[in-house]
């Protein structure tokens, strides 16, 4: 398929309000996918690689505006670019406004047709080489590739490929869209291509499956070792709650750590492509990033217990010398290290606790109960902290006193889960309850901030938050700066850093793409925050590392809230 022609599509695709009618754009725009399918299937939600794959192109908003700017001609500037963007708003609308195709109008003097046509394989096949560009010079070399790409670009193709490269395409399309897309497209059913998405989380995959070999070749998906599935996920409840939907509640201890999902194949795992190398383990974090290298302790644990491929979702905490857990902070500081492991590690130490297992010797176990796949992780694993203990009980007071045993250990509470539930990549349901806290909090996106004074001036110290809206916009409700130390200040600085947009002075514009838990006292109406609210009183809780922006509280739940207050 011709670039432009997936343009022409996505810009369809973003002029239609409608919900069916979306879909059906979609599954028009698969059924003609022809050898680009797979790309197609990511393409149009905004994703260059599987969500399971931690590629990243590595391209700061500053290069691409470098790369239009050279594509635009000679008067044209990276400053320039960034200034019409402060205008227009949107980076896609300036990157069509400019006359690129320089290259492809040369091409008509020479032999041939003068056709210099972008396909969609072509543009991956770009963006996938860029994503492997590192090293001394790479900044140059990444920016001349785009500038390749933008010089063979119509206006309708800059405009999408712009937004691809910034993981902003925007035009509606979610998973959901493109999962009923698929069963429309290749006449396959919905529950089929459903559940083939939750154990390959692979869209292109399964889009190339069902049209190949429809619903036989769905079934033949399955759990890949090395390919991360997305965690299941839990919400708020109470131990009533619990009781009176399952009668019986599983409990375990909440841990104040990082979620982690463990791979291990002692005979080596295959990377995508079918080669197998002397790699035996991977870690992958919550959000799917590949974290092996920064936990070794995970790595070394798994190759001295397991002689058979597994795959164990869990969490690392950070202990002390005498096995006790630090706050959470202290294992945000070794997720987002990079170099130097060994002296992190002597600085912090990280303990991995599993509660589940979804593979176990050639066996996937997500459709088994959960008291079975603990029955099958305790078969893997002896007692000890290694691995969660799942207790069953249908007495309230008897779930109390396993709660206060958590908190007095350290720990952040219980977990409750429903005894016979299916393990739900991606879900976020009943079946598995955080239990409520006693003061209310509100998970909130980080969409600005400000630089501190005096000794807190190379620390972020103030957070603008924001809670979602329809259509991936969002609405302040207020600023949180209290309840915050210097060392959390260092590592909350280091991980919105990289999702900084732009700077005023001390005021930055961050990306939305860190959650945190924020307590207060009540929710007010304010006009001095475009939700029309303000958080009385509030105070940082913590990071919501297993929370994407998408989960984090609606302005609809806020509202809810105070008219409640």
């Amino acid at each position: 398929m011709e670039f432009r022609e997936f343009a022409a599509y996505a810009d369809r695709i973003e002029d239609e309000p409608a919900d069916l009618e979306t879909v059906a754009l979609v599954t028009e725009l698969l059924s003609d996918g022809d050898g680009d399918l797979p790309v197609i299937a990511r393409f149009v939600q905004g994703r260059i690689f599987p969500a399971w794959d931690s590629t990243t192109l590595d391209i700061g908003p500053n290069y691409l505006y470098e790369a239009i700017a050279r594509a635009a001609g000679q008067n044209v500037t990276a400053a320039d670019v960034e200034s019409e963007l402060a205008e227009v708003g949107e980076i896609g609308a300036v990157a069509a406004s400019y006359e690129f195709g320089g290259q492809r109008g040369l091409a008509a003097f020479g032999s041939g047709d003068g056709d210099d046509s972008l396909t969609v394989g072509e543009v991956f096949a770009e963006l996938d080489a860029l994503a492997a560009i590192s090293g001394d010079g790479s900044q140059g070399t990444k920016i001349d590739l785009l500038f390749g790409l933008l010089n063979r670009c119509e206006p309708i193709e800059a405009r999408y490929l712009a937004r691809l490269v910034l993981s902003e395409m925007r035009i509606g399309v979610g998973e959901g869209t493109v999962r009923d897309a698929i069963a429309e497209a290749f006449a396959v059913p919905v529950a089929d291509v459903e559940r083939a998405l939750q154990v390959s989380n692979d869209y292109g995959l399964v889009a190339r499956t069902a049209r190949e070999g429809g619903t036989d070749g769905l079934a033949d998906i399955t759990l890949e070792i090395g390919r991360p599935v997305q965690a299941m996920l839990a919400q708020a409840g109470s131990v009533t709650d619990a009781l009176e939907e399952w009668d019986e509640a599983a409990i375990e201890w909440k841990y104040d750590g990082a979620r982690v999902q463990l791979h291990h194949d002692p005979d080596g795992i295959e990377r995508d492509g079918g080669d197998t190398t002397t790699e035996t383990t991977r870690v992958f974090s919550r959000n799917m990033e590949d974290v092996t290298a920064a936990l070794p302790e995970v790595v070394e644990f798994a190759q001295e217990r397991f002689d058979v491929p597994v795959i164990l979702d869990g969490e690392v905490v950070a202990v002390n010398d005498d096995g006790d857990p630090l706050p959470f902070q202290q294992v945000l500081r070794r997720f987002r290290r990079k170099h130097d492991i060994e002296a992190a590690r002597e600085d912090v130490t990280v303990r991995p606790s599993f509660f589940d297992c979804l593979h176990a010797d050639g066996e996937d176990l997500l459709e088994d109960p959960l008291r079975r796949r603990h029955d099958r992780l305790a078969n893997l694993l002896a007692d000890g902290p290694q691995r969660s203990t799942l207790r069953i009980s249908d007495d309230p007071e008897e779930i109390e006193s396993i709660d206060a045993e958590a908190l007095a250990a350290g720990h952040e509470g219980i977990m409750l889960k429903d005894p016979d539930s299916t393990y739900s990549p991606g879900r976020r349901g009943k079946n598995w309850l955080k239990r409520k806290p006693d003061v209310e909090t509100l998970d909130l996106v980080v969409t600005g901030a400000e630089w501190g004074e005096g000794r807190r001036a190379t620390f972020l110290g103030t957070f603008l938050l924001s809670a979602r809206t329809g259509g991936g916009s969002y609405e302040t409700l207020g600023k949180v700066a209290t309840g915050i130390t210097d060392e959390t200040l260092a590592d909350l600085t280091d991980l919105l850093e990289p999702h900084i947009r732009s700077e005023d002075g001390q005021t930055v514009e961050i990306e939305p793409a860190v959650v945190f838990e924020v307590g207060y006292e009540e929710i007010q109406s304010s006009p001095t925050y475009s939700s029309g609210y303000a958080l009385r009183f509030p105070r940082f809780v913590g990071v919501r590392e297993d929370l994407d922006v998408e989960d984090a509280d609606s302005l609809e739940r806020v509202e809810g809230l105070a008219e409640r207050e």
